[in-house]
């Protein structure tokens, strides 16, 4: 329903002529915000390179902020049930360096197995097992005794799907692939205009915890919460992502979906340093130090944190003829209530 409201929501800006969303819903509602925890340890990373002791007491220190006692468990509990089945959503694909950290993965996963969390109910995903294996996520959860899981080898499911008037062209691993005739009498290629959700999120896990770094993306602002959710759960994402204006649309509806979203429980975004240039490269002369960890229930709201981020750190080291990062597909996903996007509703709290 989300996802309708929304194409709706544009059609019907299109036939008025119009080129922009409209604000953000109004500050009467006092109530809607986003509460953002940003905390710090200084000694998490020296040089580029993550100390596990620290880094674990960051983890705690941030837990603490989310609960009455002060304690990790009693945060884990506000967010997740034993029985439930929870899937840490990393971003592998940039590396270890530039990517979701393997350290900070390690740290939280032990504070939830502390919590009594059984392992056999934690699962390490994102979209390629290829690169989680590169970052090293694999040999870490069989050190943890959890699972990891790529979504290019669990499947999709057929009868869960995000479908657009924009066709795709197919590639090996998308579940109509095989299933298309030729896109050209002399082959080579099929198209698609559905993009069907994973096996992992509709058959097994029942909670998801979305851990993205603070590492820019050239499209989007950030390569953040709602990007790593909304291309690493579904195929035939090609389509869109040559397009700013076609992800600003397809990303919202695809994290909107009832499959995705009401299974979001946290997030986090790894701050210890903050690439804003170079995407999936490692590029650490565009690099800031920062030593922190976000903590939200909002995905929006830490994305949009996330790109004022980056924008500052390029002014610091500006780079002739290059534009503010926009964030236009963040202002969908309010429409959408994913989140908040308005800046001035964020309640943000650092510490120390």
């Amino acid at each position: 329903m989300r996802a309708l409201r929304l194409g709706i929501f544009l059609g019907s800006l299109a036939l008025a002529g119009e080129t922009e969303l409209p604000p953000a819903r109004p500050d009467s509602s006092l109530t809607n915000r986003a509460a953002i925890a940003i905390v710090r340890h200084s000694e998490a990373s020296v040089a580029f390179s993550p100390s596990l002791p620290a880094v674990q007491r960051l983890v705690e220190a941030t837990l603490a902020t989310q609960s009455a006692d002060g304690t990790g468990a009693s945060a884990w509990r506000k967010w997740l049930g034993k029985k439930d089945l929870v899937g840490f959503k990393v971003t592998s694909g940039p590396g270890p360096t530039a990517g979701t950290r393997p350290v900070l993965i390690q740290a939280l996963v032990e504070s939830l197995l502390a919590s009594g969390h059984p392992p056999g109910r934690i699962i390490i995903w994102d979209r390629r097992k290829s690169d989680l294996i590169e970052s090293g996520f694999d040999r870490l959860a069989t050190s943890m005794g959890v699972r990891c899981v790529g979504v290019d080898e669990a499947d999709w499911d057929a009868s869960k799907f995000y479908e657009s008037p924009v066709p795709g062209r197919l590639v090996f691993g998308d579940l109509e692939f095989s299933r298309r005739p030729p896109l050209l009498s002399g082959g080579g290629g099929t198209v698609g205009r559905r993009s069907h959700v994973s096996r992992l999120l509709t058959q097994e896990l029942t909670k998801v915890i979305t851990v993205a770094p603070l590492l820019n993306h050239n499209l989007i602002g950030v390569h953040g919460h709602i990007g790593s959710l909304g291309l690493g759960s579904v195929d035939n994402t090609f389509r869109f992502e040559d397009s700013e204006a076609r992800m600003a649309e397809a990303l919202p509806e695809i994290v909107a979906l009832d499959e995705i979203f009401p299974k979001l429980a946290v997030c986090f975004t790894d701050a210890l340093w903050c690439q804003y240039r170079g995407e999936e490269r490692t590029l650490l002369h565009y690099t800031e130090t920062l030593n922190e960890l976000w903590v939200s229930v909002d995905p929006v709201a830490l994305d949009v944190l996330a790109v004022r981020e980056m924008n500052a750190a390029r002014q610091r080291a500006p780079v002739e003829g290059e534009k503010p990062f926009k964030t236009e597909l963040y202002k969908n996903c309010e429409l959408l209530e994913l989140g908040i996007a308005d800046e001035k509703r964020f309640d943000v709290r650092r510490s120390p």
